[in-house]
């Protein structure tokens, strides 16, 4: 380790993302190591040590290196008592749920989005199963905006927590990609997600991380391909 407690393992505009908008708003010193994708740095022998399944992000910590979204998210509320129920907390249960649903069922499903063709098997059913995930997609989409609109304390315009952060960065995928296959999708069509994406895209940590990654102004809302200063989205 360096002086900084943290190393995020990144790639621009993807899932460590997620990562560095929660350490801006915790205000943790961390340092960047890009993972070079045009070159599969992520199938190298020196990430796969940190990471054996090769995803983006790993953070690397005074406790080691973790890997996976959710995990590294929960790590840092706890380790840091911020932006989200702790332990002992009525309102941890609730908060949980829909942090492991975010993790394990939105998140999972988008992926199989952006990806069809490595998922479906058969190649005569990738449009069949492209179809079916973005069914699940609006599904999820419906249950999260519902939860939203209730306002509980971890997920409110007004309070940030590492469900905001992850959730908007979700949506922001969404209106992006797959480049050409993103017209089903309108954030507007969902008010209570929506003010939730807008409140997070003006706040410093959003701003920080924008000028970073080279995402542009309106991150969440209306967002734009990445122009990083180092690196590729894809």
């Amino acid at each position: 380790m360096t002086d900084a407690p943290y190393i995020l393992h990144y790639a621009p505009d993807n899932a460590s993302l997620i990562v560095r908008l929660v350490l801006e708003e915790l205000g943790q010193p961390f340092r960047t190591e890009l993972v070079d994708r045009k070159a599969r740095a992520q199938d190298g022998d020196a990430y796969r040590r940190l990471n054996p399944n090769g995803l983006i992000p790993v953070l690397e910590t005074p406790d080691g290196p973790i890997f996976e979204t959710g995990a590294i998210l929960l790590w840092l509320s706890e380790r840091h008592g911020a932006l989200a129920p702790q332990p002992g907390d009525p309102a941890r249960a609730g908060f949980l749920k829909w942090q492991f649903f975010t993790s394990n069922t939105l998140h999972a499903d988008i992926r199989l989005h952006f990806y069809p063709a490595r998922y479906a098997g058969d190649p005569d059913c990738v449009t069949a199963f492209a179809l079916a995930t973005r069914t699940r997609i609006l599904r999820h989409l419906l249950l999260m905006e519902a939860m939203a609109r209730d306002r509980p304390g971890w997920f409110a315009p007004d309070t940030p927590s590492i469900l905001t952060s992850y959730v908007s960065c979700l949506l922001r995928w969404l209106a992006l990609y797959p480049e050409g296959g993103t017209g089903w999708f309108d954030l507007s069509r969902s008010p209570a997600l929506h003010a939730v994406a807008a409140a997070m895209e003006v706040r410093p940590a959003a701003r920080k991380a924008a000028l970073a990654e080279g995402l542009g102004e309106t991150i969440f809302t209306r967002p734009t391909y990445a122009c990083p200063p180092e690196g590729s989205a894809t």
